[in-house]
C-alpha cells in the first residue's frame, strides 16, 4: 500500500496553529513520525488564505525536507499555487490534486508531462461531486483523454473515486466498490487512492468505520491511502489485507512489518 501520510495539514487545529506561529519543530516532528512510521509521501497543505499560501507552503516544504528525504504530496485547491510550490521540492513527489473542474487538469498537466512528477485525479467537474458510479466514470474517461494528450502514462496517476459520508449516503460504500473495480479492470497500471477518513466524519467511534472501509476498498481495487501513518491498528490492517489479498508472497511484508515495531503491541 502506498501511504500518503496526512499529518501536516493546516485544517488540523494543531497544525494550523504551528503554522500562524511558525513553529518549525512542530511541523519538524510530525515529518519524522510519519517517515518513522513507514508513509510512502508526506502531505503538505497550508489551509491559509492564498494570498499568503505559496510562501507558507515553501516554508512548510523546507520543514519538511530538513528531517526527512521521502517525497512530498504537494497539497492546494489552487492549481496556480501547486504550480508554484512544487519547485521548491528537492525531488519530485505528488502534486494534490487537479480535477475537471474548470482548467485546473490541464494547467498541471502541461506544466508536469515531461517530469516525474505523479497527480491525484479527483472525480469531480464542474458540477461538483458527481452522484452515480456512471457519471464519475464518465469524468474519469475525460481525465485520461486529457493525460494521453500529455502523454502521461496510467502509472503516474492516482485516481481518488471520492470517499463521501457513510451517515448520508444511501448505497453504503457500493458506488465507491464499482468505481475502484471499474478503474482498475480498464487500468491495471493505475493507482486508486482514497482519503480514508472522509467515510467516517459524525459518526462515533469512527476508527471502526476507517478500518472496515479500507479492507473493502482494497478488496475492490485500493492500493494507495491518505490517512495517518502512525495509527499502528490501520497499518497493521492495511499489511494483514494485502496478505489475505494474495500481494504478500509467505506473508513476509507482514512479518517483517511487525518485526519492525509499525503495528502490534508496541515494543521497548
Amino acid at each position: 500500500m502506498i501511504i500518503v501520510g496526512e499529518k501536516i495539514n493546516g485544517s488540523i487545529p494543531s497544525v494550523g496553529e504551528a503554522i500562524k506561529n511558525h513553529n518549525l519543530e512542530f511541523i519538524k516532528e510530525r515529518a519524522k513520525i510519519q517517515a518513522a512510521s513507514g508513509a510512502t509521501f508526506i502531505d503538505c497543505c497550508a489551509s491559509v488564505d492564498e494570498e499568503i499560501e505559496v510562501e507558507t507552503l515553501k516554508w512548510m516544504i523546507d520543514c519538511i525536507q530538513e528531517v526527512t528525504d521521502l517525497p512530498i504530496a504537494v497539497d492546494s485547491p489552487s492549481a496556480d499555487v501547486v504550480l508554484q510550490a512544487y519547485k521548491y521540492c528537492n525531488k519530485p513527489g505528488i502534486i494534490n490534486s487537479i480535477s475537471m473542474e474548470g482548467d485546473k487538469a490541464e494547467k498541471v498537466f502541461k506544466e508536469v508531462a515531461d517530469s516525474d512528477w505523479q497527480i491525484i485525479c479527483l472525480l469531480s467537474d464542474d458540477s461538483g461531486i458527481p452522484k452515480t458510479a456512471e457519471d464519475r466514470l464518465n469524468v474519469f474517461g475525460q481525465i485520461m483523454e486529457l493525460a494521453k494528450k500529455y502523454n502521461i502514462a496510467p502509472s503516474r496517476l492516482y485516481v481518488d473515486p471520492l470517499v463521501e459520508m457513510l451517515c448520508t449516503s444511501e448505497d453504503g460504500m457500493s458506488l465507491n466498490v464499482q468505481v475502484i473495480k471499474t478503474i482498475r479492470e480498464q487500468y491495471p497500471d493505475i493507482h486508486i487512492i482514497a482519503a480514508v477518513s472522509n467515510i467516517s466524519f459524525n459518526l462515533p467511534v469512527r476508527k471502526m468505520v476507517n478500518l472496515g472501509y479500507t479492507v473493502l476498498a482494497m478488496n475492490a481495487g485500493l492500493d494507495s491511502a491518505i490517512l495517518d501513518p502512525t495509527n499502528r491498528d490501520m497499518i497493521g490492517l492495511i499489511y494483514a489485507t494485502e496478505a489475505l489479498l494474495g500481494l504478500d508472497d509467505y506473508c513476509m511484508e507482514y512479518i517483517g512489518a511487525y518485526r519492525e515495531g509499525l503495528f502490534g503491541p508496541v515494543q521497548k
